[in-house]
């Protein structure tokens, strides 16, 4: 089994140019399941993928939530297994797929969470100081902002994915798909000046990445989280993720009467329907203000969720 994963997360690497957080999921939740099936005694040592069944995969999963496991959890480590069985199928290291007829767990629906325009614009100040760091920061939350970019695809922008003069920026998405993007005066303003204030020399192997960590290295996604979460603490609803960020970006252009395809470009989605979750944000955001300034509106936003609720 340990073989088999290495296996799986060298194609990832290799031939699917899987990010390092992906990578680090699908070993973890793959090796999870290992520890689950020796530790119940439904495998033996060492662990035979071939000898995985439907069954004991149900019991992985009644076990995790059992444990408390969210549904969104579940989903993805269920699809981890199939993942890595679809492999094992097509390099003939086993026959069948244990998992194909499972059905991936019913999830929640949720509205992503979006910051207001003032909330956002508010959120772009906090970073005020002239000292690199906090240049760097408010840069940063620009980009963020301006672009629509997946946390990920910021800290892998180089200095020469920037064209300052045409307002676009390259952005590396999921499968190491490339888009351009525009970005905004702000953020280029932002962005050049946090560029100017560095004097420290960074090392060679990350001298073209556009944002730099303390030791000056590479910025990696969990630093920018954290920085993002510790300026955000200060808004009256509290602090969001970079996520929170791509969210309002798609919903304010929306607001703004921008075409959902050109937004799902923007966001690099394949698929339409996943941008499509923006328009609902928008008509509750728009039901929101109707409830409250329409003197005739006669129901709150409340009742009027929870009688959609019941439908």
């Amino acid at each position: 089994m340990d073989e088999a994963i290495r296996a799986f997360i060298t194609f990832l690497r290799v031939e699917q140019g899987a990010s390092a957080e992906t990578m680090r999921n699908y070993a973890s939740d793959l090796r999870q399941l290992g520890g689950f099936l020796v530790s119940s005694r439904l495998a033996e040592r060492p662990l035979d993928p071939a000898a995985l069944s439907s069954d004991s995969v149900r019991a992985y999963l009644q076990w995790l939530d059992r444990k408390g496991e969210k549904r969104t959890s579940l989903a993805r480590k269920l699809a981890s297994i199939r993942s890595f069985y679809r492999y094992l199928t097509r390099q003939g290291l086993v026959n069948r797929n244990p998992v194909e007829d499972l059905r991936t767990p019913k999830q929640p629906k949720h509205l992503p969470r979006v910051l207001t325009k003032d909330d956002a614009d508010a959120l772009m100040t906090f970073p005020n100081g002239r000292t690199t760091g906090s240049l760097r920061d408010r840069a940063l939350l620009e980009t963020l902002y301006s672009t629509g970019a997946r946390v990920s695809e910021l800290v892998a922008i180089n200095v020469d994915d920037v064209r300052q003069s045409e307002g676009l920026v390259r952005l590396q998405g999921k499968g190491r798909k490339e888009r351009i993007v525009p970005i905004g005066d702000l953020a280029l303003d932002a962005i050049q000046s946090y560029r100017a204030s560095l004097s420290r020399p960074v090392s060679r192997f990350t001298s073209q990445a556009l944002f730099y960590n303390s030791r000056g290295g590479r910025l990696t996604t969990r630093s920018v989280a954290r920085i993002v979460a510790r300026y955000s603490s200060r808004l009256a609803g509290g602090s969001v993720s970079p996520h929170t960020l791509r969210h309002s970006f798609a919903t304010h252009l929306l607001d703004e009467g921008a075409d959902l395809r050109a937004i799902q470009e923007m966001l690099g989605h394949a698929s339409l329907s996943t941008t499509q979750k923006y328009t609902h944000v928008a008509t509750d955001q728009l039901l929101a203000v109707y409830d409250k300034a329409h003197p005739r509106a006669g129901r709150t936003t409340a009742n009027r969720t929870a009688k959609d609720g019941k439908r």
